[in-house]
């Protein structure tokens, strides 16, 4: 059987993962992906601390209601992301520097 430990190592993992490539890419889309996979081991640990809750399930709850928020934040973020390149056609944080207009 899985225990908590290994649910919470792998949530870390994820969260140090996502925390890296938040870190040191420049590229906007591989930063959103860092964020989702922070967001994931989130997720993971509040499911790994449902589960030993099996009476209110509230560990189930709020992971759900994570998902739907990540989603959401994903598709503004892409529109946002696809906005900018027609305008700068460049995806590099770095190099926007106006946002006017």
């Amino acid at each position: 059987m899985i225990s908590l430990n290994d649910f919470l190592i792998v949530g870390a993992a994820l969260f140090c993962i996502g925390l890296y490539m938040l870190i040191t890419k420049r590229n906007a889309i591989q930063l959103l992906i860092g964020i989702e996979l922070m967001l994931n081991a989130g997720i993971l640990n509040l499911v790994a601390f449902g589960k030993f809750d099996r009476i209110n399930n509230g560990g189930q709850i709020f992971a759900l209601f994570a998902i739907v928020l990540a989603a959401a934040t994903t598709a503004v973020a892409l529109a946002i992301i696809l906005t900018v390149y027609k305008k700068y056609k460049t995806i590099d944080p770095g190099r926007i520097n106006s946002l006017k207009d």
